[in-house]
């Protein structure tokens, strides 16, 4: 027995001098684990500093991008805006040009009857090039008084009961630009 207990006197001396030897081990890797932590921290602020850096620069370049496209667009926008009627004025010229050659015919032509002709085909040229465009004169004569599109002037009494609400007499014709009116048929409406 004697036997057995200086094994576990001999087993507990080798532990306790392996605690220790952990002991000094761990005493000496503290400083230098402290060291690797830090330095460790110090490469994460590092990254971390680089990461915002890089972020902040995608930032400022997205940013200066969006307002290079503002400023690109709203500069086409005004552009649009001021060349907008450029296509129908220039699709005019012609009819202004046969304008001016009517005006020149009235000086040198004493016949009225060609002179009219001449007025109703430049009127005909002109009418024409703004249907190409779009523009549609509607019809207001007994149709029906729609606010929408017409604009009433006056009101008089009926001619026949058939024309109660209805446009008696156009004005000024109304206009419609594809479908949206652009102005409104002034009437005169029985009631």
């Amino acid at each position: 027995m004697q036997a057995n207990f200086k094994g576990a006197m001999a087993n507990k001396e080798n532990k306790t001098q392996l605690e220790e030897e952990e002991k000094k081990g761990q005493e000496q890797e503290g400083p230098v684990s402290e060291e690797a932590q830090k330095e460790s921290e110090v490469s994460e602020k590092e990254a971390a500093e680089a990461k915002i850096t890089e972020l902040n620069d995608k930032y400022l370049r997205l940013y200066s991008e969006f307002e290079n496209y503002r400023r690109r667009t709203s500069k086409e926008r005004l552009e649009l805006m001021k060349n907008a009627g450029e296509d129908i004025l220039t699709d005019l010229l012609p009819v202004i040009d046969d304008f001016e050659r009517a005006i020149k015919s009235f000086d040198s032509t004493e016949n009225v009857e060609a002179l009219k002709q001449g007025i109703d085909l430049v009127h005909n040229k002109f009418v024409s090039t703004l249907k190409s465009k779009g523009l549609q004169p509607f019809k207001s004569i007994e149709e029906t008084f729609d606010p929408e599109i017409h604009e009433a002037v006056t009101k008089i009494p009926a001619p026949s009961k058939k024309l109660k609400g209805k446009v008696v007499d156009e004005i000024e014709k109304g206009y419609k630009l594809n479908e949206k009116v652009i102005r409104y048929a002034k009437v005169v409406v029985g009631e």
